[in-house]
């Protein structure tokens, strides 16, 4: 009791959220779960996470992490070679690292973090234990 059951996101462009978020679920154990038309899961045990394309009407003002609402979404590594594993496939695909110039420690000297970004920009994070 009290874990997550499941967080839906909308996204501006399903496919293009559908390729980043399914390598990364996938390469951190989830399978896919479900699949329509305007959305797609990915599980983990008990936790799914989904994303859903945004109506047209709705995609004028885009995501920005500082606005209220969700800031990140941060998951759990193995280890910090996965962490380091991970940062070199997030690079090798062209994604934003963020905070480069402190990275791995930019969540402070005991942290050891990747943070990068989805398409839409939401702040993904990757901590080890």
């Amino acid at each position: 009791m009290g874990t997550l059951h499941h967080i839906e996101i909308y996204v501006s462009d399903l496919n293009r959220s559908t390729e980043f978020w399914g390598w990364f679920l996938t390469e951190l154990g989830y399978s896919l779960y479900q699949e329509w038309e305007e959305g797609r899961s990915w599980k983990l045990d008990d936790t799914y996470l989904v994303f859903v394309q945004a109506q047209e009407q709705h995609l004028g003002i885009p995501y920005h992490r500082s606005r209220v609402g969700l800031n990140h979404l941060a998951f759990h590594a193995r280890s910090r070679d996965h962490v380091d594993e991970m940062t070199e496939k997030v690079r090798s695909r062209g994604m934003n690292v963020l905070y480069e110039d402190r990275h791995p420690y930019a969540g402070g000297d005991s942290y050891y973090a990747l943070f990068f970004e989805d398409p839409d920009r939401i702040k993904v994070e990757l901590v080890a234990p």
